[in-house]
């Protein structure tokens, strides 16, 4: 009896420990990516305001609708046409409490159907003379903003539980990677795809640390999806070079152009940056997928060697395959619908279609994202059979 009760607390303690450490690993990374964005980002751009200049965009509620000049425009679908005068009240920045009278028009591409008490955002323009200009902006979308990402991570809470919790920890890292570290080193002229490389390696450590712990089935995952988008990423280069296509194809090419005169920004890699952070999550799902069904398949079976553990990853990795390369290419056409749409009015021919620069990108991202799934089986299969088989 004594050495049961020694036992238990042996185990107690060991996960006391375990806790401990993971509490201390978890501590540490998020002070220092939180110091690092803080420092990255200490001399970011910045929109400044003066006395005498300045735009601002702050948050107004409408008080009232002193005149309605609007109809419904029932050839664009029952759009607003026309205008409104509102008076609205500023409810934050340095006017906050004026009242204005603002005139919100409305056309088939400009539409802000507000009333009296809803709420707004508001274009602040100051002038030279210390007077101002007010303008309606757009819906204030912050409220459904907050509200769309408490319902996911309550969602993710109910149904995933404490791993559901983790999981919202692990893309909230990521998101901040991609803003606070990736967006401005790329602005100071650091080379994007290196810097997305080991950037993608660390935040899917975490992420798979943070649902796995440090274990075989989390080490396999992190090197097999790593591995995966390097491949995604191989094969994009290749074909981005075979058809001439780069970051100077895509439509914000100019606005770069421009950006690149003022700034140490290196335009070339960004093309094969997006394609890889595009294609991690998609590969992260699979290589936890295959990881996960190994250390089952194991635990079940520890007798299986190391080809018969990547045999069972092959097979559990193909009927998973198919749907998951399907989950880019439709991400992209959903994506793209809209231009696909007008191409499709347009009775272009298949030749003029295919050697389109807008048609070849997304092709190459979604071939490519896709090549990285597939790859991406094969190698944590290997992985986990060399880690759980007895012959190393």
């Amino acid at each position: 009896m004594s050495n049961k009760k020694q036992s238990d607390k042996q185990k107690k303690s060991a996960i006391n420990v375990n806790i401990l450490v993971k509490a201390t690993i978890l501590v540490v990374f998020t002070l220092v990516l939180l110091i690092s964005v803080y420092v990255i980002n200490k001399d970011r751009p910045r929109f400044t305001s003066s006395e005498t200049s300045g735009v601002e965009y702050e948050k107004a509620v409408v008080l009232e609708v002193l005149e309605d000049n609007s109809a419904v425009d029932e050839t664009t679908e029952n759009v607003l046409r026309g205008s409104r005068e509102l008076s609205v009240k500023i409810l934050t920045g340095r006017y906050k409490g004026n009242i204005e009278t603002v005139t919100n028009y409305f056309s088939a591409l400009y539409n802000v159907n507000v009333k009296e008490g809803d709420t707004l955002c508001l274009r602040i323009d100051t002038l030279e003379d210390k007077t101002y200009n007010c303008s309606v902006y757009n819906y204030n979308r912050v409220p459904l903003i907050v509200m769309l990402i408490l319902i996911f991570f309550a969602v993710l809470a109910i149904i995933g539980g404490f791993q559901g919790i983790k999981a919202f920890a692990g893309l909230v890292y990521t998101v901040l990677c991609i803003f606070g570290i990736i967006l401005p080193l790329v602005l100071k002229g650091v080379p994007a795809i290196p810097l997305t490389c080991g950037i993608i390696f660390i935040t899917s450590t975490l992420c798979f640390y943070l649902i796995g712990g440090i274990s075989k089935k989390t080490v396999s995952a992190a090197l097999g999806c790593f591995m995966g988008v390097l491949f995604a990423a191989a094969l994009a280069y290749v074909a981005a070079a075979a058809g001439g296509i780069s970051i100077f194809q895509t439509d914000e090419a100019e606005a770069l152009l421009l950006l690149k005169s003022t700034t140490p920004v290196k335009l070339r890699g960004l093309f094969i940056s997006g394609i890889l952070i595009g294609s991690m999550g998609a590969v992260m799902d699979i290589a936890m997928s295959i990881a996960s069904a190994l250390d089952e398949v194991h635990r079940l079976n520890p007798d299986r060697n190391m080809k018969q553990l990547f045999s069972s990853g092959i097979n559990i990795g193909r009927d998973a395959m198919g749907t998951m390369a399907n989950t880019l290419i439709l991400a992209y056409v959903g994506s793209s619908l809209n231009m696909c749409l007008l191409i499709y009015s347009y009775g272009i021919g298949l030749r003029q279609l295919l050697c389109t620069d807008f048609v070849a990108i997304e092709v190459i991202k979604a071939i490519a994202g896709s090549i990285g799934i597939i790859f991406c089986v094969p190698l944590v299969s290997l992985i986990s059979a060399a880690l759980y088989s007895k012959k190393r």
